[in-house]
């Protein structure tokens, strides 16, 4: 039988998930690409993603970290 302490922890877990995740389809539309460019950004992993259920979800962080790192290359 699990402590209510167990189950409180699980729940901070939870919490703990991005508040904005992504579809492929809105990060397109915001780098101003094609939703193959995306899934190619992702297989190479220059893009980070999760899996939920059968989609692809991007986080607004990791999108904000690919733009910075893409900048900074750039200007390199």
């Amino acid at each position: 039988m699990k402590s209510h302490n167990s189950v409180g922890s699980a729940m901070k877990k939870v919490t703990q998930v991005p508040a904005t995740l992504l579809t492929v389809d809105q990060v397109a539309d915001r780098l101003r690409v094609s939703r193959w460019t995306v899934y190619n950004l992702i297989r190479s992993r220059q893009l980070a993603s999760l899996t939920v259920g059968r989609c692809r979800r991007i986080t607004e962080a990791a999108l904000s970290e690919f733009i910075s790192l893409r900048a900074e290359e750039e200007a390199a």
